[in-house]
């Protein structure tokens, strides 16, 4: 039974990943995002796949696809995190980036 309840968290947590996905690839920025927030998410995922595989319970091995799944959401976040962190940076030598006081 408790299997279940996992596999809800589970789902209920990687159902939002698809969404920040395209809103990340629509606006091509990245503003608000935080690399080490998905890096701990992502090692966490990889703490629920070992204590799935060492439970010792391979009925329950079937929940390590769905840790997969919602890791490869987050990792495309992740990389897409990393195509666009640049984009709303302002060229080198614009007003936005010179000390102001002069």
């Amino acid at each position: 039974m408790t299997e279940w309840f996992e596999f809800g968290m589970l789902f209920a947590f990687g159902f939002s990943w698809p969404f920040a996905i395209a809103r990340t690839w629509k606006a091509k920025r990245v503003d608000g995002k935080s690399p080490w927030f998905m890096a701990i998410v992502l090692a966490g995922y990889a703490c629920g796949i070992a204590a799935r595989l060492a439970d010792g319970r391979p009925e329950n091995d079937w929940l390590v696809w769905v840790y997969l799944l919602d890791m490869a959401l987050v990792s495309t976040d992740l990389a897409l995190y990393f195509r666009f962190r640049d984009a709303g940076a302002a060229p080198a030598g614009t007003i936005e980036t010179r000390k102001s006081g002069h």
